[in-house]
């Protein structure tokens, strides 16, 4: 059996390679195709898609989080891997099917990581004390490799991997966490997980010298992790899930819901509105450039539907009919799924007068929020000397006081990168780049990803 490193880069396309050298050199001395994605193009789903072989209406990630109809309740960013069906399907378990107990798994940062059934694993897992801190932290199987990676590297830098301050320094330290684990266990497949490119790529749009200097950043790192684990006698795959491609300004879908009479919220004793799915008629959560509408009554679908094609900004809304089309119809999905136009991304704001705005719009808070927020990356550019407050609420915390970081903007135009669209063209998509020529091919689809894995780890 070969062993195998699979680096996911997020936001990889084939029009960035020129700005990633060490990288495209894995396609040079092997093979580089495009990669065919899944509706949504979104993390989780994809992730999904590339490590089963199936759609979202087999195993079920409909999008980065929806609406738990029995729990009335829209959750994101879950982590067990038990959402994810066809169990059997999962690169682990048809590994051992194929080559017996010696097929071991490593997954680093790969997203529904906890309980896989893998051998070693490692992922975000921040924790909450009761005083309201969020402290960096990593959830990791088995138990003590958490503190065997932070003893040799330090606490994983959380704050680094999402919100204002993302940069290259979790991506590193993933990437070193990954080497430490193959130097340790050597695994027959390594799961790597670095999403470097995915902060400036969304902050400034994937075109301008942000976008060529976080080319340059994840390049280096990657490539240090590349160069060692092929000189280690690893085969190597490059992919990604999905293109960033250039946005305007968002859809404040749940507002049009809203001013319709059919999204409800709830006033809290703060005076803050809060989202109350369970007794809406439609609301959406929002994912990028897709949004799951939930509509409570059949009788009133065709009305939702036509309300919602005559948004600007919405490009289509499919109903399940058309969902099947994109296998995406699952019991997970909205009723109705909007797909935004190609400069246009989906907003989660649902409050009308902002002087209800609930607490957390704000903030960074990835749970609460009844939907994604790009806004999270980057700081309000109203607040006059935000390094000063930032350093002020810091203080704060230190003294043991309860703190409130409210420190980013509502401006949805300041996102400049988007995606979860199907890529118009092949330049703007995902990209498969592999060390190994023999399975070479002009174009991949994600469904043929996991066993074309399993094909480069066959003697």
């Amino acid at each position: 059996m070969r062993p195998l490193l699979v680096l996911n880069v997020v936001g990889l396309t084939p029009a960035l390679l020129p700005h990633t050298p060490r990288i495209a050199a894995v396609g040079r001395d092997g093979f580089t195709a495009p990669l065919g994605t899944v509706l949504p193009a979104v993390t989780c789903s994809a992730q999904a898609t590339l490590l089963t072989g199936r759609l979202p209406r087999e195993h079920g990630i409909v999008a980065n989080g929806w609406y738990f109809r029995d729990l009335a309740e829209i959750w994101l960013w879950r982590q067990s891997n038990r959402l994810v069906g066809c169990e059997d399907e999962k690169i682990w378990n048809a590994g051992r099917r194929r080559f017996g107990p010696d097929f071991t798994t490593a997954k680093m940062f790969w997203w529904y990581n906890m309980y896989a059934q893998v051998d070693w694993s490692v992922t975000p897992r921040p924790v909450y004390p009761a005083d309201g801190r969020k402290l960096p932290s990593i959830y990791t199987e088995p138990p003590a490799l958490k503190d065997t990676l932070q003893g040799a590297l330090g606490t994983f830098p959380l704050f680094n991997f999402w919100g204002p301050t993302a940069d290259i320094r979790s991506s590193a330290w993933i990437a070193r966490a990954t080497r430490s684990v193959i130097e340790a266990r050597r695994p027959a497949l390594t799961l790597c997980y670095l999403p470097h490119l995915d902060y400036d790529l969304q902050r400034f749009g994937p075109d301008g010298p942000e976008a060529k200097r976080a080319c340059a950043e994840i390049d280096a790192v990657a490539g240090d992790l590349i160069d060692w684990a092929r000189g280690a006698g690893y085969t190597v795959v490059v992919l990604s899930e999905y293109g960033i491609t250039p946005c305007t300004d968002a859809v404040h879908i749940n507002r049009v819901l809203r001013e319709a009479g059919l999204l409800r919220a709830q006033v809290v004793d703060t005076g803050w509105e809060l989202l109350d799915a369970g007794a809406s008629e439609a609301f959406a959560v929002a994912d990028h450039q897709i949004a799951h509408v939930y509509v409570r009554d059949p009788a009133r679908l065709s009305a939702v539907k036509t309300l919602l094609e005559a948004v600007d900004g919405v490009d289509r809304v499919l109903d399940r009919e058309a969902q099947a089309a994109y296998g995406l119809d699952h019991e997970r999905a909205g009723e109705l799924v909007c797909i935004a136009a190609p400069e246009r991304w989906f907003s989660y704001y649902y409050w009308l007068d902002p002087q209800r705005m609930p607490d957390f719009a704000r903030t960074v808070d990835i749970h609460r929020k009844p939907g994604y927020d790009p806004a999270e990356l980057l700081l309000d550019r109203e607040i006059v000397l935000p390094k000063v407050k930032i350093g002020a609420t810091l203080l704060k915390k230190i003294m043991g006081f309860r703190y409130y970081m409210n420190v980013i903007g509502l401006d949805s135009r300041v996102v400049r990168g988007t995606h979860g669209r199907l890529p118009a063209h092949d330049d703007a998509g995902p990209v498969f780049l592999c060390s190994d020529p023999r399975p070479a091919r002009d174009r991949l689809a994600m469904t043929e990803v996991r066993d074309l894995l399993l094909e480069l780890m066959a003697p």
